[in-house]
C-alpha cells in the first residue's frame, strides 16, 4: 500500500540541519499532503491580497484600501464552503461594527465617551453566536471606524468614510471566495482516509501490545494499567478522525472540482468514511472497557482454565489486530481489493472468537461469576467483533455501491454500440 510503499523507499536516516530539513519539506510539498496543501493556500492568499489591493488602491483610490486584501486573506479558508460561511459572518461583523460607530458618533459625536459606548457595544454584540470566530471582528471594525471617524473632517466626509470600509471589505471577501472557488479549490478526501488511518493505526497498537501478554498470560497491575492509560487517550484521536471526515465532506460544497472527480472518477460516498469511523469510535470504546477489566482482574490463579482462556483471547486480539492494521492502510485507489482483505481477516477474527467462546463454555471458569471478568471478557470480544465486522462490511457496501454505477455505463455503452 502507499504508506508501506513509502516507508520502504527510505534507505538511510534522513539528514538533518535547517537547509536539509527544508529541502526535504520543499520535496514532500511536491506530492498530495500537509505541505502542498500549505503551499497553495500561502499562493492563493498572496494572489487575492495582491488583486484586492489593486482594485482597492489603484482602480478606487481609497484612503484606506487595506482593508480589501486584509479581508481576502482573512476569509481564504481549507474550504471553499468556509470562505462563503466566515465571508458572511466577516462581512455582517464589519457591518455591526461600522454602523454602530456611525449611529453612536452621530448621536454623541466624536468624544471620548462615544469611544467607550462603542466599546462596551461591540464586544458584547460581538458574543452573538451567529457571528461564530468573526464575532471579534465587530469590536476591530468599530475601532477603525472611530479612528477614521475621529479624523474626517465633515459629518458628510466621516459617512462616507464610514461606507468606504464597507465597500473595501465586500470587495476583499469577494475576491477571496473567487480566488479560492477558482484557482486550485480545495478538495479534502484524503484527510477522511488520513483520520481513518490515524485512528486505526492507534487502535491496531494498542491490541497488539496486549495480545502477545494474553499469550503468555502475563497480566501484572503495571502492564494492565498502562493498557488502560493508552485506551483512554483513544477520545482524542477519535475526535481528530470525525473532525477530518467532516472537513473532507465539507470540502465538496460548492465546489467545481467535485464535478470533475464525480464523471472521472469513482468516488466511495463521505457517508461510508463517516460510518467508518463511527464504528471505529465505538470499538475504541469497547477496548477501553475491556482494558478496564483486566486492570481491575485480581492476581491470576495460574490454572489450566485461566492459561487457555488468555491465550485464545489473545489469538482473538491478534486477527482483530490484523484487521485494524489493514483499516490503518486503506486507500481509495486500491479499496476493492482491500476490502475483500479486510473481509477474510474479519472471518478469521470471527473464528478465533467462536473458539474462544466455545473453549470458555467447555472449561469450569465461572463465567457468571461478578468477581471474574471471563463472562465480561466474552461479551466485550462479541461486542469487539461485532464492530470490526461492521466495518469491513460499510467499505465493502462502499465499493459495491460505487461499481454498480460504472457496471451500468459500461454496461449502457455496450448497448449504444451494438
Amino acid at each position: 500500500m502507499p504508506e508501506a510503499a513509502a516507508g520502504a523507499q527510505r534507505t538511510q536516516a534522513a539528514a538533518q540541519g535547517r537547509m536539509a530539513r527544508t529541502r526535504q519539506w520543499l520535496t514532500r510539498a511536491g506530492s498530495q499532503g500537509h505541505e502542498r496543501h500549505t503551499l497553495a493556500l500561502i499562493g492563493k492568499s498572496t494572489l487575492a491580497a495582491t488583486v484586492a489591493w489593486v482594485i482597492a488602491h489603484d482602480v478606487l483610490a481609497a484612503q484606506s484600501p487595506a482593508f480589501a486584501p486584509f479581508s481576502a486573506v482573512l476569509i481564504m479558508q481549507v474550504t471553499v464552503y468556509q470562505s462563503l460561511l466566515q465571508a458572511l459572518r466577516y462581512v455582517g461583523a464589519v457591518v455591526v461594527g461600522v454602523g454602530l460607530q456611525g449611529v453612536l458618533g452621530f448621536l454623541a459625536g466624536p468624544h471620548l465617551l462615544t469611544f467607550v459606548l462603542v466599546a462596551v457595544a461591540a464586544l458584547l454584540i460581538g458574543r452573538w453566536r451567529p457571528l461564530g470566530s468573526q464575532g471579534s471582528q465587530v469590536a476591530t471594525a468599530a475601532f477603525f471606524a472611530y479612528s477614521i471617524y475621529v479624523a474626517a473632517g465633515s459629518e458628510s466626509e466621516r459617512w462616507t468614510q464610514l461606507g468606504h470600509i464597507i465597500v473595501l471589505v465586500l470587495i476583499g471577501c469577494g475576491v477571496g471566495v473567487l480566488v479560492n472557488t477558482l484557482i486550485l479549490p480545495p478538495m479534502r478526501y484524503r484527510s477522511a482516509e488520513h483520520g481513518i488511518h490515524t485512528l486505526a493505526h492507534s487502535l491496531c497498537n494498542l491490541i497488539g501490545d496486549m495480545y502477545p501478554a494474553l499469550r503468555e498470560g502475563k497480566l501484572d497491575e503495571e502492564r494492565t494499567r498502562h493498557w488502560r492509560q493508552r485506551a483512554s487517550q483513544l477520545g482524542s484521536i477519535v475526535q481528530q478522525a470525525q473532525s477530518a471526515v467532516h472537513t473532507a465532506w465539507e470540502s465538496t460544497f460548492y465546489n467545481p472540482r467535485r464535478f470533475l472527480r464525480r464523471r472521472y472518477r469513482r468516488r466511495t460516498s463521505f457517508a461510508g468514511y463517516q460510518a467508518v469511523v463511527d464504528a471505529l469510535e465505538r470499538v475504541s470504546y469497547q477496548v477501553a472497557s475491556m482494558t478496564r477489566s483486566l486492570d481491575q482482574w485480581s492476581a491470576a490463579d495460574g490454572s489450566r482454565g485461566y492459561r487457555d482462556f488468555t491465550r485464545a483471547y489473545g489469538d482473538f486480539l491478534a486477527a482483530l489486530a490484523r484487521v485494524g492494521e489493514l483499516l490503518s492502510q486503506i486507500d481509495e485507489d486500491h479499496l476493492a481489493e482491500q476490502a475483500q482483505q479486510l473481509c477474510e481477516a474479519a472471518g478469521e477474527a470471527q473464528e478465533c472468537r467462536d473458539r474462544l467462546e466455545d473453549g470458555a463454555r467447555d472449561s469450569d471458569l465461572p463465567l457468571s461469576d461478578p468477581a471474574q471478568p471471563y463472562g465480561v471478557l466474552l461479551a466485550e470480544a462479541t461486542r469487539l467483533m461485532d464492530e470490526f465486522q461492521y466495518t469491513c462490511d460499510v467499505l465493502h457496501n462502499g465499493v459495491d455501491t460505487a461499481a454498480s454505477p460504472a457496471a451500468e455505463r459500461t454496461t449502457g455503452a455496450s448497448r449504444r454500440e451494438s
